[in-house]
């Protein structure tokens, strides 16, 4: 059975990650176009650099193509929110991205986009799903690439250029190219360099790329931004003095940063930088959305500038539908993802790691400076993440105890409340917070906290290790 997660479906190439599976799919969203009476407007289609992702593409697009339904096909391997995009700007009832965004090598998945370059919420999914169940064996299995080409459903398209002027013009390109500023690039072999280096390029940045050929097992390492994967692009900016080091996953809708000094900036970080940026200095007013294991530094600023953090279960739809909701200025998650009103409705790693440089240019501060700025006037607050792999059998044991009987260990720290809203959040009166959940997108069970001391957060992590026999 196919099952989407919070980032879609991803599976094991080779395993469910197939040519049969991959036109199930197809089969089941191009039955419920038709059903919804949006099979003319056709659909948009990209792949990342992954193994078999232009393959899976063009398979799918066989599929779209025997039902009479145009596939418009980006030729290039493209960046996740380029997609996203031009579901946005035109109109199109979905989209589809070929990509396990941040997953290791072996995996491969697809993203849905529904209307306005959304991710396709739970209903959705489902809805995707049920379609695929209903699918009788034998059904058409679609026709040949080429013959989709002749019969005109299915069309080749490059509308980079229009994405990356609509970040250029959005941004103050003065400001920066006034500034003067070293960036060094880490692709982690993923799809991000051209974007990048043609915005800082356009700015007049020095641009220095490591890590972008084409490698399909992403240099042996987990393709995801994170300090464990960073190390490289830390003693790069060192060793050549950059103002800021940048990073994104796979598919470009993450960010990780690097600052001046060779610190990695954990997500948290990245997200009140830029949420401080946009309210203090270029002026935005509206509240900011995080997921339930994001930072509560947002919810201070925020506070301090007479505005609301709103919580939302972890998933980047749950963002997006708040921030329309609530006309919020960012909407952002501690796995490194954001996006900014007036941009696309989805992550964005790219015009993320744009607004960073564009505020270095406007503030005439290094990353580092800026970060000083607001712990002076806003105080420090910790976040412990640990992962854990699991047994099936151990995973309906930990679910059982924490989600059904709703037991949790002792705390040496006074409850304020507890929420299932999306696993297990423990809300301490001191202004901390603990949450125990599995991952939607890969089979780890993982536990967050944060507290005003590095200590009391690697205290509450340990006790729960200990309750549920980590």
């Amino acid at each position: 059975m196919i099952k989407f997660g919070t980032g879609g479906w991803r599976a094991v190439i080779g395993d469910e990650f197939t040519k049969k599976n991959i036109q199930l799919l197809a089969r089941g969203l191009v039955n419920k176009m038709i059903c919804e009476g949006v099979n003319e407007k056709g659909i948009v289609m990209g792949y990342d650099r992954r193994f078999l992702s232009k393959e899976a593409m063009r398979w799918a697009a066989e599929i779209f193509a025997a039902a009479g339904i145009k596939a418009y096909l980006i030729n290039k391997s493209s960046p996740t929110p380029l997609i996203m995009y031009y579901v946005k700007k035109h109109d199109f009832p979905y989209g589809m991205m070929i990509t396990a965004s941040h997953n290791p090598a072996v995996y491969n998945g697809i993203k849905v986009f529904t209307a306005g370059g959304r991710d396709a919420d739970e209903l959705q999914t489902k809805d995707i799903e049920d379609y695929i169940a209903d699918i009788r064996h034998g059904e058409d299995a679609g026709i040949s690439y080429e013959e989709g080409k002749e019969r005109g459903y299915i069309e080749e398209i490059y509308p980079l250029n229009e994405y990356l002027d609509t970040i250029i013009t959005s941004l103050n390109m003065e400001a920066v190219k006034g500034a003067g500023l070293k960036v060094a690039l880490d692709p982690m072999y993923g799809v991000s360099e051209t974007s990048l280096k043609t915005i800082l390029m356009t700015a007049r940045c020095e641009v220095h790329t490591i890590h972008d050929r084409h490698d399909t097992l992403f240099g042996g390492k987990l393709p995801a931004p994170s300090a464990a994967t960073l190390h490289s692009l830390q003693n790069y900016v060192l060793e050549k003095k950059c103002d800021i080091g940048v990073a994104t996953d796979g598919d470009a809708d993450r960010i990780g940063v690097i600052d001046d000094k060779g610190q990695f900036l954990h997500p948290n970080d990245i997200l009140v930088l830029l949420y401080y940026y946009l309210v203090k200095f270029k002026g935005f007013r509206g509240p900011v959305v995080r997921n339930i294991a994001t930072t509560h530094m947002l919810d201070k600023i925020a506070g301090r500038f007479g505005e609301s953090c709103y919580e939302v279960p972890v998933g980047f739809k749950y963002i997006s539908a708040k921030m329309q909701e609530t006309k919020a200025v960012m909407g952002g998650e501690s796995s490194g993802g954001l996006t900014v009103h007036g941009h696309i409705n989805g992550k964005d790693g790219i015009y993320a790691a744009a607004l960073l440089i564009e505020m270095m240019a406007v503030t005439g501060k290094k990353l580092s400076e800026i970060m000083e700025d607001i712990h002076k006037e806003y105080g420090f607050i910790h976040m412990e993440e640990r992962d854990y792999k699991f047994s099936k059998e151990k995973k309906e044991k930990i679910f059982e105890l924490l989600m059904r009987n709703k037991q949790i260990p002792q705390f040496p720290v006074e409850i304020d409340h507890i929420s299932y809203l999306d696993g297990c959040k423990v809300y301490f009166k001191n202004g901390g917070w603990v949450i125990t959940r599995f991952s939607g997108t890969e089979p780890l069970l993982r536990i967050f906290c944060e507290m005003p001391e590095k200590a009391a957060a690697e205290q509450i992590c340990t006790i729960y290790e200990e309750f549920l026999t980590l």
